[in-house]
């Protein structure tokens, strides 16, 4: 049952598979909010993890940085391991005044300044959006749970670093994103919105503010490993309403 990147065995992963980035928030998540959490996969570090939320199955593993890196992960949970559903819980970068530290930003669709749709071949630009079921049920148990939150465009860029010291805000790729509606950028969404789409897959993107491109403040690399308990907690809601269908 194994893949190059995972060797975990047939059924391992329940049908919905919470994708943070950081291995050690995947570890996070099973150590803190999971019963009975067994590692499932630990392939290059990448931990992987399946236990039981509030009596439903649910799975945890890390996607690393970038699409490239989720596109693989993603691919071969959807392709191999019959997961149904992937909810990314990752940080991001405000783009907007009214967004704060710390806010929830659930990623309806994700622009992108990646040519990875390319290798789709398609005569035309593809528009990686969320599966409208599951971002109606985060919008809604969001809502009930008090969290404050945001619903809208991500940004999925390739690029952390650039050239652009020293340019007037007004010529920077950040400000020209904001100008179009874009509510933060992070770097994976989209590839994982394109992979579900290709596979007949679900997939969602829940982002936790993790600094703001405006403002320059800044969450401490402890605090995004380990204090986004309400974008997991929200997750694995989404996760345990998607259990109770079947």
């Amino acid at each position: 049952m194994s893949t190059p990147h995972n060797s975990a065995e047939a059924g391992a992963f329940a049908k919905t598979v919470l994708m943070p980035g950081d291995p050690l928030r995947s570890r996070y998540v099973a150590e803190h909010f999971l019963k009975d959490a067994e590692l499932v996969n630990n392939v290059r570090g990448v931990q992987g993890y399946t236990g039981y939320f509030e009596g439903a199955r649910v799975s945890v593993m890390a996607s690393g940085m970038g699409m490239p890196s989720i596109a693989i992960y993603s691919h071969e949970l959807f392709s191999q391991y019959g997961v149904e559903n992937i909810i990314r819980i990752g940080s991001a970068g405000a783009l907007m005044e009214n967004i704060r530290l710390r806010d929830l930003v659930i990623g309806m669709g994700a622009c992108t300044n990646s040519r990875f749709a390319h290798t789709f071949s398609l005569p035309g630009d593809f528009a990686p959006i969320a599966d409208y079921g599951l971002l109606s049920c985060a919008v809604k148990l969001a809502s009930g749970e008090g969290f404050r939150f945001h619903v809208g465009n991500l940004l999925s860029s390739d690029t952390f670093y650039n050239d652009e010291e020293g340019l007037p805000k007004e010529q920077t790729a950040a400000e020209k994103w904001r100008k179009m509606g874009v509510l933060a950028i992070e770097m994976e969404a989209a590839a994982l919105y394109m992979n579900a789409a290709r596979l007949r897959k679900h997939a969602l993107a829940i982002c936790t503010v993790s600094d703001h491109i405006l403002t320059g403040e800044a969450s401490s690399p402890i605090e995004r490993q380990e204090s986004y308990d309400e974008m997991i907690r929200l997750a694995l809601l989404v996760a345990k309403e998607e259990a109770e269908k079947k």
